[in-house]
């Protein structure tokens, strides 16, 4: 395969953003006063991350800049017009409870340690430089990293084959050399495939098992224990595919 070197996403593929957004918000509602807002936390919960989603798009297609993607998360959610200062300063406030939930996955420090011998390892992410550099190093992994790059600054976002591109010119190898890694099957999967780039799909929840299968092109794993023996690497972390 010829593999020389892994790019990473970081949200949902080796931090659990899902978790730490839920969790952050809840004690944000709470500490707000909004829990009964939507009838039921859960479905407040998921509004937030509806609204997220909604407002990422935006910022991926160049719609609105890093700050206003976040004050209209904000605005949206709570329906008020409110004014740049008092939408980050709510912002910020569930930002303090998000941080406190931050994690890696499990199965993420194994399998960095598993192809550090073989493989060298940079970050590509659709979020912020300021954002994604300081969770790296609360997380302890930003160092396992030779290059982070991130959609704010460069200037395009994945699914875009530019932006792909960018990281393989980061390590100065081709793209068919280097492996990307990421959760989304669209934005990650389909979009590193297309760039040439060897896709690597992580479904951890089988979310996407739906009639029609997976997008052509990426190949689906559930764990990062599979991506070892899937790069070729010689260890003995690596585990089948359960997906086949």
């Amino acid at each position: 395969m010829g593999i020389d070197a892994v790019v990473w996403d970081i949200d949902d593929t080796i931090f659990d953003y899902t978790a730490a957004d839920r969790a952050g918000m809840r004690g944000h509602l709470a500490a707000e006063g909004l829990l009964d807002a939507d009838g039921s936390v859960e479905r407040a919960l998921d509004r937030w991350r509806e609204v997220t989603d909604a407002q990422w798009a935006r910022f991926s297609a160049g719609e609105t800049d890093w700050p206003g993607q976040r004050r209209d998360r904000v605005r949206v959610f709570l329906g008020a017009e409110l004014a740049d200062a008092d939408a980050d300063a709510w912002f910020d406030r569930y930002i303090t409870h998000y941080e406190s939930a931050w994690m890696l996955f499990p199965d993420v420090l194994p399998a960095l340690d598993a192809l550090a011998a073989g493989h060298r390892h940079a970050v590509l992410s659709n979020s912020s430089l300021l954002v994604q550099d300081r969770k790296l190093r609360v997380l302890g992994v930003h160092d396992r990293f030779e290059a982070i790059l991130c959609a704010a600054e460069l200037g395009v976002s994945k699914p875009a084959a530019a932006a792909f591109h960018a990281a393989c010119e980061a390590l100065d190898l081709p793209p068919h050399r280097v492996a990307y890694v990421g959760d989304h099957p669209e934005i990650d999967g389909r979009g590193a495939a297309e760039a040439g780039l060897l896709s690597v799909w992580i479904d951890r929840t089988g979310a996407h098992r739906a009639p029609g299968g997976p997008p052509a092109g990426p190949h689906r794993i559930a764990t990062l224990a599979e991506l070892p023996a899937l790069l070729g690497a010689d260890t003995r972390f690596g585990a089948p595919s359960t997906f086949g």
